[in-house]
């Protein structure tokens, strides 16, 4: 009946959902870099119909992941497992961007510490005044360097 046909398409397209969603997480083993859901290579169209096929036999879409996995290595995913060997791969990032920060600290630090104030400071046995301070970094510290964006560079091409 009517009601039957409106359900079955509805499950039908559930599944195709789901199936495609597995699909675009899953390499194509020949191509390396589309996933199968966009490669039309014969491995792809295969893993798309294994992929399916699992799914009509009621397997989670973790399950199909690591059936995926076991049979094809776990180049086949996209995401990684964090493990031994894929530990660099996970902690660049966070390496990259402390290593950034601790630098942008240690500079700001530099910057108020100046090591011309601190032995003017025991030099003359007394502070100096915070007047005395601005004036004696105005003097010491050189001007920042000038911006490097691509509408800065094109500024002073311009003025040549």
């Amino acid at each position: 009946t009517m009601e039957k046909r409106d359900e079955d398409l509805k499950k039908a397209q559930m599944l195709d959902a789901r199936a495609r969603n597995i699909s675009h997480n899953v390499r194509c083993t020949e191509c390396g870099s589309q996933s199968i859901e966009d490669s039309q290579a014969d491995v792809a169209i295969l893993l798309r119909q294994l992929i399916r096929d699992e799914i009509g036999a009621g397997k989670t879409d973790k399950e199909i992941y690591i059936k995926l996995e076991d049979e094809f290595g776990e180049t086949v995913l996209y995401a990684p497992k964090f493990d031994m060997q894929t530990a660099a791969l996970w902690l660049t990032p966070v390496l990259i961007a402390g290593g950034t920060a601790a630098g942008l600290v240690y500079s700001k630090h530099r910057q108020r510490t100046n090591v011309h104030i601190m032995a003017l400071d025991l030099i003359r046995g007394v502070s100096l005044t915070p007047k005395e301070r601005v004036t004696i970094l105005d003097v010491l510290i050189p001007p920042p360097p000038p911006p490097q964006g691509v509408a800065s560079r094109f500024r002073r091409w311009l003025n040549r």
